[in-house]
Formats: C-alpha cells, structure tokens, sequence
C-alpha cells in the first residue's frame, strides 16, 4: 500500500492534468450544441460496437447450445423426409384415381403414420482414419436409446454402425473399417452391390458385385440399398469415379469416392429401424444369417 501511495505522490502532476483536461472538456460539450451533438453521435456509436462485441462473445459460447439444438431439429426433419419417402414407395394409392377415394387426413405429417426409422443426433468425440480398421466414439449411450447394430449417418451420408454402448457412450464401427460391408444399389439403374473399404484411402472405397451386364458411368450416385434394415433406402454413400473390366473377373472394378468427409465429422445421427426386431426374429425362424444372407 505504501508503495501505491509513493507512486500517485510522483505522478500527482500528470493526474491533476487529466482531472482538469476532462473537466474542460466537459464544459466544452456541456456549453457548445454542436460538439454536444458530435459527442452524443460519437458515443452512441462506440457503445453500439461495444454492445456488438459484447453480443458476438455471448453468441461464440452459446454455439454449442446452439448446434446441438440444431443437430436435434435437424434429426426430426430427417426422420420426417424418411417417412415421406417410405411412403411414397409402400403406399400404391398414391397413385389410384378413384373418384371414390376420400382421404382420412390431409394435414400432412400426422397422416404419416408411426414412423418407422428414428433418428438420433449425437456428437463424435474421438475418430480415427488412418488404421486398418477405423473406428470412433459418440457422446451418446443406452441411456439415450442408444443400441449396438443402429446405423450412423450424417447430412452427407453413411458414416458406420453402433458396435458397442455404455449408459453415456458409444463406439462405431466406422465405413473405413476392413470388415465392413455396406449393401448398396446404383442409383441410375437400381443394380445391387455391396461396398468395402479396401483402398486404404479414407476418400474412397470399392464398389464390388456389379455384373459386366449392367452399365456404369462415372459421376453415378451410389445409395443404400436398405436391405438388412440398418440404413433407410436411398442414403447416398458416394459417386462412381473409375469403372474398368478385368478380363478373369465377371464384374466391375468399380471406384466411388465417399461422400462423408470422415477428417471433419463432428455431428452424425444414430439412426433407428423400429421394424428391424421384428425382420431379424423373421431371419431367425428362417435360417437366414448374415454369413448366408
């Protein structure tokens, strides 16, 4: 404290300029209209781009509040459209022109019926890319509804599928693993095949099982195939970037270049089949198994 007082004593002069500096200037704006009205204009003016900061720092710590509701809104939407689109292929009067026929709903998303797939947002925590088999971690678990074998997505595709949960977390087993195999269709012509990640290139993968009969042309979309009830049909997984023809081989070499940027995944969505217990218990009592499928 003492030092404090010594300091103020040898700068006394310097503070009894600046009292008396403010205090002129106060009479200056005080007295004369016009610097009164540049000083108003002046101040409204750093206090608006005070106020502006201020608002902009508040905004950069709410963004996670904020993407995370968005991320929520934004699976609701997805579980809509999906339904939408479910509907559109299951339901054959869409198409019957009967003057007979009177619809029991027309308000939109109600007349959709349960829906059959779910989506849940989720935040990636950990993720790996450059292994042999890849996998990563949400911030979601059971306590979220949450179950191994659930599809992961995100807005630009397929990511993976759940392998393992706990109450508050969860390990995928992401598309660039060896073992993964995903069921998949051209989009153009619907013909079936199944992806695998075997290029060792986290951009690209291989698009395996389509017959030298069928055409294939780079830039064409390859989607799920919906088959096995993990992902809903249509969800695309990448494009066609090289086709070629081996001379021992009765099917394509194809190449498709991943839609999901997995070096920048932050968001997915955990998506849910409600029907699947019901198809696997079907498989079941058929014999059906993945090994023989």
């Amino acid at each position: 404290m003492r030092k404090l007082f010594i300091f103020i004593f040898r700068i006394r002069a310097f503070l009894l300029f600046l009292l008396l500096e403010g205090f002129s200037l106060y009479l200056l704006y005080r007295s004369n209209a016009y610097h009164n009205a540049a000083f108003y204009q002046s101040s409204n003016y750093y206090v608006g781009k005070v106020l502006e900061i201020q608002s902009q720092v508040a905004d950069y710590f709410r963004l996670t509040e904020v993407n995370q509701s968005l991320a929520q809104e934004n699976a609701q939407l997805r579980a809509q459209l999906t339904q939408l689109q479910e509907n559109k292929l299951n339901d054959s009067l869409g198409t019957v022109k009967d003057s007979l026929f009177v619809p029991t709903d027309t308000t939109g998303i109600d007349s959709l019926g349960p829906a059959v797939f779910v989506y849940r947002p989720a935040r990636v925590t950990s993720n790996s890319v450059r292994g042999l088999n890849n996998h990563m971690a949400l911030n979601v678990g059971s306590d979220a509804g949450i179950q191994p074998g659930m599809g992961v997505l995100t807005a630009n595709g397929v990511v993976g599928r759940v392998k393992a949960v706990s109450r508050h977390f969860a390990t995928v087993t992401s598309l660039l693993h060896s073992q993964t195999l995903i069921s998949v269709k051209l989009k153009r012509n619907q013909s079936l095949g199944s992806i695998r990640w075997d290029t060792e290139n986290p951009e690209t993968a291989s698009l395996h099982y389509i017959p030298l009969s069928e055409k294939v042309f780079k830039g064409d979309s390859v989607v799920t195939s919906g088959a096995g009830g993990i992902y809903p049909p249509g969800i695309l997984v990448g494009r066609v970037t090289s086709v070629r023809k081996e001379l021992d081989k009765s099917f394509y070499t194809i190449t498709v270049r991943l839609s999901v940027d997995f070096e920048k995944l932050s968001y997915v969505y955990v998506v849910e089949n409600k029907r699947k217990p019901e198809l696997d218990s079907l498989r079941i009592r058929s014999g059906i198994t993945e090994d023989n499928e």
